[in-house]
């Protein structure tokens, strides 16, 4: 019988692992100090990997946002960095790009039309920013936004409505604010919401069921708080469930369709989670999943493969 090329695995080396819809946690601080681990979700079964290859370089204080379908992109952090680590979906490699974020800068938040580019804003780079860095998927290219959110602010958190605008809630602009600044994707416009967060908060998370709502969870007062704005309209509920316990410096993403999760984080500095709290979009029902990180954890960031959005 002639045996094919393949058996003698000529092709295995080559080959790339099928992408998997998934959400990952990277990089963060604990006890042992900050961590460059990239923990994966998948959304089959909520199972737990983490990758072979993490972060760059050890770091706290990042964003996050993906090219649903295709990468996931982490930039910034402590020490002080200028760096985007990009995680191909298809087999989970990592590369840094080339251009980086316009300065380094911690605690900036990121957020993304997935097909289109990335969006990371805020943050801190020796003093407060109003930057609003644009990275367009097509060649990782990076353009600055010539307007910035509406003040200068650091601590925090976006979510999109992918195809229509970027959301960019609350902060630490000297004072905590409940801001919510909207970036439509149309024309980068920003406007800020009418209706800003249910209580001015800072280190808070977000996730998004894009075309349906944005929701963001927890801050640094330790609270439990999920508050969710509906789009278009983008009118914000508060959840009668908030989150399994309250706690700050946590990550969101989200299987639009499906659920949002949020992990990590912590109560005080000493009382750190690897929780992972899971919200159905369904009806916004909790559960908390049966494995959480690989370590406790917060000052983390998320973003997700939903597959084409």
């Amino acid at each position: 019988m002639a045996i094919r090329p393949a058996d003698h695995g000529i092709f295995a080396s080559s080959a790339t692992a099928a992408a998997v819809l998934a959400a990952y946690f990277a990089g963060g601080i604990n006890s042992t100090g900050s961590l460059s681990t990239v923990d994966k979700f998948a959304f089959s079964d909520d199972s737990r990997t983490t990758l072979g290859t993490g972060l760059s370089a050890a770091r706290e204080k990042v964003g996050g946002a993906a090219n649903s379908g295709v990468a996931a992109y982490f930039a910034g952090g402590v020490v002080l960095t200028a760096t985007v680590n990009k995680f191909v979906f298809a087999g989970d490699s990592r590369t840094t790009l080339a251009t980086g974020l316009s300065t380094t800068r911690a605690e900036a938040a990121g957020a993304a039309n997935s097909g289109t580019a990335a969006y990371f804003a805020g943050g801190y780079s020796g003093s407060t920013v109003a930057t609003v860095d644009k990275f367009a998927f097509s060649d990782d290219g990076r353009t600055t936004l010539g307007t910035g959110l509406s003040a200068a602010r650091k601590s925090l958190a976006g979510a999109a409505n992918s195809g229509t605008a970027a959301y960019f809630a609350g902060g630490d602009e000297g004072s905590v604010v409940a801001t919510v600044d909207k970036f439509a994707f149309s024309d980068d416009g920003r406007t800020t919401l009418g209706t800003g967060l249910s209580a001015a908060q800072f280190y808070l998370a977000g996730a998004a069921n894009s075309g349906v709502a944005a929701y963001f969870a927890g801050g640094y007062s330790a609270v439990a708080t999920v508050d969710k704005f509906a789009f278009p309209g983008d009118s914000r509920s508060t959840l009668g469930t908030g989150l399994s316990a309250g706690r700050y410096g946590l990550a969101g993403a989200a299987n639009s369709g499906t659920a949002a999760y949020f992990a990590g984080g912590a109560a005080t500095y000493a009382s750190v989670r690897d929780t992972v709290d899971k919200f159905a979009f369904s009806d916004d029902s909790r559960t908390t999943l049966g494995t959480g990180l690989s370590a406790v954890n917060h000052y983390l960031a998320g973003a997700a493969n939903s597959g084409t959005l």
